[in-house]
C-alpha cells in the first residue's frame, strides 16, 4: 500500500529546502573520451603522483587528446586525485575540529590489529568508473575490509569499517588522510565510541599512508588495468577474486615470504 502525502511536491521541497528540479535530475554519464582520459590519468598518477593539472594536460595532448586545464581539473576532482606538492593551508573553517595528528611516526609495529589504514581510490571500467574503499592491517598487510561505491559519500567508508570490525575486531589505531570522508562528525564520533585512537596523515604527505598506496599500485597494475570490467558486478566479482589471492596466496618479502593471511593469523 502506497501512502500519498496531502502536501504538494512544491510545498514538500520548500519544507526540505530542496530545489524542485533536483527531484527529477538524472546525472549525465561522462563522455567516452573523458573516460579514456580518466583511465590514462589514473595510470600516470600511479607512476608519477606529483603531476598536476598542467602536466596532465601536456601528457594527454601527447596522447592526441585536445583538452585544456579546465576539463582536466574537473576530471581529476571527480576521480578524487590531487597532485602531491607543497601548498598553502586551504582547509575550510568548521573542519579543523575533526582533524587529528599523525600517530604512526616512529611507532614500532608489533602485532595485528595494532594499526589499520583506510583510503579510497578511483577504479576505471570499460564504461564508467567506481570508487574502491579498502582497509589494510599495517602489520600483516592483510586487507580486512573493502567496498565499491559510485560516490565519495562518508557513509560508504563508515560501512566498510563497521563490517571489518564485525569480522576481525577493532584496531587500536585507525589511520586515514584528511579527506572529507574522515574529517566529519559521523566518522570521528564512531571511532571515539569504539575507543579507537584516531590518526591522520599530514597534508600533502602521501608517505604517511604508504602501505595502502602500495596496495593501490599493486591492485591496479596487476589486475585493474589488465582486466577492465564491463560493469560494477563484474568489477566486484573480479576484485573479490583478486583480493582473495592477495590475502591468501601472494607472499611478501617483508613478511618473511609469508602471505598476509598467514602473518595476520600468526600474530593475532
Amino acid at each position: 500500500m502506497v501512502l500519498k502525502s496531502d502536501l504538494s511536491e512544491r510545498r514538500q521541497c520548500e519544507l526540505l529546502g530542496l530545489n524542485r528540479s533536483s527531484l527529477h535530475y538524472k546525472p549525465v554519464a561522462e563522455k567516452p573520451e573523458n573516460l579514456q582520459m580518466m583511465r590514462h590519468m589514473d595510470e600516470e598518477f600511479i607512476e608519477y603522483p606529483t603531476k598536476g593539472v598542467e602536466s596532465m594536460v601536456d601528457f594527454l595532448c601527447l596522447l592526441g587528446f585536445a583538452v585544456g586545464p579546465k576539463r582536466v581539473r574537473r576530471l581529476l576532482r571527480k576521480m578524487g586525485i590531487m597532485a602531491i606538492y607543497p601548498k598553502r593551508n586551504l582547509s575550510k573553517l568548521g573542519l579543523a575540529k575533526y582533524i587529528h595528528s599523525y600517530k604512526l611516526r616512529n611507532l614500532e609495529l608489533t602485532h595485528s590489529n595494532q594499526v589499520w589504514c583506510i583510503d579510497i581510490t578511483y577504479i576505471p571500467m570499460k564504461h564508467g568508473f567506481l570508487y574502491l574503499t579498502a582497509i589494510i592491517d599495517v602489520y600483516s598487510r592483510y586487507v580486512v575490509g573493502w567496498g565499491l561505491s559510485n560516490s565519495l559519500d562518508a557513509e560508504n567508508s563508515l560501512k566498510v569499517l563497521r563490517e571489518a570490525i564485525t569480522v576481525f575486531g577493532k584496531p587500536e589505531i585507525m589511520n586515514s588522510d584528511q579527506g572529507s570522508q574522515f574529517t566529519c562528525s559521523g566518522w570521528i564520533e564512531y571511532l571515539k565510541d569504539q575507543e579507537i585512537i584516531i590518526s591522520m596523515d599530514g597534508k600533502g604527505r602521501c608517505l604517511d599512508n604508504i602501505w595502502i598506496e602500495r596496495l593501490w599500485r599493486t591492485i591496479k597494475q596487476e589486475y585493474i588495468y589488465l582486466n577492465p570490467a564491463e560493469n560494477g558486478k563484474a568489477l566486484h566479482r573480479g576484485l573479490k577474486k583478486y583480493l582473495d589471492y592477495y590475502n591468501n596466496r601472494c607472499t611478501h618479502r617483508s613478511l618473511d615470504r609469508k602471505t598476509p593471511f598467514a602473518w595476520y593469523e600468526y600474530a593475532a
